[in-house]
């Protein structure tokens, strides 16, 4: 190992002194909850929903509360967005009757409990509920339910849509690709280089895609078969997932987890020792099919080991994010393994 300060100078990443990540060759990212914040909140607020068809009168009021976290990431002058946001909003409504008398004034809330790169595709939940829950409340609701969602639907895919362009760090992204005023020729020459490299990279890339591997060791306190009844028995998928769920327990029969984010077929089956399954993500490049492997260990009685093996996992989805492999891992951590424990009580 070369000591400090003597290593090759071509594997050394120095500071510019300008400042400059060039083309964002390094890793740059940006947090965007706060721009997250205020995005949204421009979409939303004071959205009219419905004014006067049929004495209804709807609007959104305000966006509440954004939680979670979102962020963008550059490299090598590719934008790879990371979020998972939990969205409140605030709404109103009124009821008229024919001679224009108010019947009933009433707020009510939205809940968005989760917005995510990983389902970047498809709508997400949306949670209506009002304060009057009398007779005309609940036409109040319905209305807001069937014309308030689709619009609020469009602008969570406006936001979808402007972070996988770069959010915040599009605008700094394309300030850095103009080269300074007064710029010798020399270091405009040297610039070039790394993007000369980055076209070469990107070719080479898109003629052969490549895959990830995911490796996961995990205990819990239970039998190995109790726990290969909860990840084969759709029931209990519901109940720690939280989500809807469609499990054969047969070899080549179907599932689909998540309400329908995963879909595959079961390959082996072995009770209490082996679940190995094909899965698919909707987000995935179309014909992109990974393999799970789940061999469930019970080295002594109440104590069984996951090991997860989970291959052929895309570097990117079909909206070019590279961070499925992270996604993946993550969801298995937080999403199957730590629900399970805390609905079952499986902990160690």
């Amino acid at each position: 190992m070369a000591k400090l300060g003597e290593g090759d100078s071509r594997w050394i990443v120095e500071d510019r002194p300008d400042g400059t990540n060039v083309h964002n060759w390094h890793w740059a990212e940006t947090d965007c909850m706060e721009w997250s914040r205020n995005l949204l909140s421009k979409l939303v607020s004071d959205l009219v929903i419905l004014n006067g068809e049929g004495n209804l009168f709807i609007k959104i009021k305000k966006l509440e509360k954004v939680d979670g976290e979102a962020y963008v990431n550059i490299r090598k002058g590719k934008i790879i967005p990371g979020y998972e946001l939990h969205v409140s909003l605030s709404w109103e409504g009124e009821v008229k009757d024919s001679d224009g008398k108010s019947l009933l004034k009433a707020d009510g809330s939205v809940e968005i409990p989760y917005i995510s790169d990983e389902n970047a595709d498809e709508d997400p939940e949306i949670r209506v509920s009002i304060k009057d829950e009398g007779p005309i409340g609940k036409r109040l609701k319905e209305a807001m339910v069937a014309k308030g969602k689709p619009m609020i639907e469009e602008k969570v895919r406006v936001y979808v849509q402007t972070m996988a362009k770069g959010g915040p760090a599009k605008d700094e992204l394309e300030a850095k690709k103009i080269a300074p005023k007064g710029q010798s020729a020399e270091a405009k020459k040297a610039a070039t280089i790394p993007a000369a490299v980055e076209k070469k990279d990107v070719k080479k890339k898109e003629s052969r895609k490549g895959f990830k591997t995911i490796n996961l060791t995990e205990k819990f306190s239970c039998r190995a078969k109790d726990m290969f009844e909860i990840l084969m028995d759709e029931n209990r998928w519901k109940g720690f997932s939280q989500s809807n769920a469609r499990i054969s327990k047969e070899v080549g029969g179907e599932f689909s987890i998540f309400d329908g984010s995963v879909t595959g077929t079961n390959v082996e089956l072995q009770e209490g020792k082996l679940i190995v399954q094909k899965w698919r993500f909707g987000s995935w490049p179309d014909g992109v099919v990974s393999t799970v492997r789940l061999d469930l260990e019970e080295p002594e009685p109440g104590l069984t080991v996951i090991k997860l093996l989970h291959t052929d996992i895309p570097e990117e989805d079909r909206y070019g994010n590279a961070t499925v492999a992270e996604n993946t891992e993550r969801g298995w951590r937080e999403l199957i393994f730590h629900k399970i424990r805390a609905v079952f009580g499986f902990g160690i």
